[in-house]
């Protein structure tokens, strides 16, 4: 992949310094070689406006976007806007993503935010966090993958491997993912965090896997820690 130049100039200007390096040093490098890997950054899971979206992302829980991709099709014939979901029962919600992890609890978040968004938001996704966070299912990572991939609002989803990669490089030594978002926060600019957090999803998925990688063997953790031999024990999300 590309970035082996820029991992070799970092290894270059501190390989004396082993792993003292400071964490905004790390993330300077992390943002340039990350952009240089992963210029384009396309949204994972298929949607066609901000309702779709945060169906779609609902339903990601605790299941692979590629799965969550192969029933939101056979669920958009069912409905794909807010007033004809919450015509549906729940019941035809099920047998449409029943596939899926949680379904029966999901199918039952679809219908009654379906209900709310055409009672109270005149059947339109609301464009901010309190509101979204407010509908059944949706939480604040949910809220902030809709507020930046569907509106283009600055926002830094963290789950629990982008979590666990940012503990891996040293960029937060937080418990839990609220502190995490923060911290990368404070990390990198406003203007990277939309296409940042994808990039971080796109190279933990490849490269810097829970089998794949443990802290020591991929591209990035062995450039940033040229020392480290022993496997990250990263804190729960």
């Amino acid at each position: 992949m590309s970035g082996r130049v820029a991992a070799n100039r970092f290894l270059r200007d501190y390989r004396g310094a082993g792993e003292v390096v400071r964490k905004q040093e790390r993330a300077d490098w992390i943002a340039e070689f990350l952009d240089k890997a992963y210029p384009e950054t396309p949204i994972p899971l298929d949607h066609r406006d901000p309702f779709t979206l945060l169906i779609a992302v609902l339903l990601s829980a605790q299941c692979t976007d590629k799965m969550v991709n192969l029933v939101t099709p056979g669920l958009w014939e069912l409905a794909d806007n807010p007033v004809d979901m919450a015509r549906r029962t729940e019941a035809e919600i099920l047998q449409r993503i029943q596939k899926l992890g949680l379904a029966r609890r999901k199918s039952a978040a679809i219908k009654k935010l379906s209900q709310i968004l055409v009672d109270e938001f005149d059947a339109v996704v609301p464009e901010n966090f309190a509101d979204l966070e407010s509908l059944p299912g949706v939480g604040h990572k949910t809220a902030s993958v809709v507020m930046s991939q569907a509106f283009g609002h600055p926002a830094f989803p963290v789950d629990t491997h982008i979590h666990r990669l940012a503990q891996r490089w040293k960029l937060t030594n937080g418990k839990h993912v609220e502190q995490t978002e923060k911290d990368l926060k404070q990390l990198f600019p406003k203007e990277s965090w939309n296409r940042l957090h994808l990039q971080i999803i796109f190279y933990g998925r490849e490269h810097c896997t829970a089998r794949g990688c443990d802290g020591t063997k991929c591209e990035v953790c062995r450039t940033l820690f040229p020392r480290r031999r022993k496997a990250v024990e990263t804190k729960r999300a």
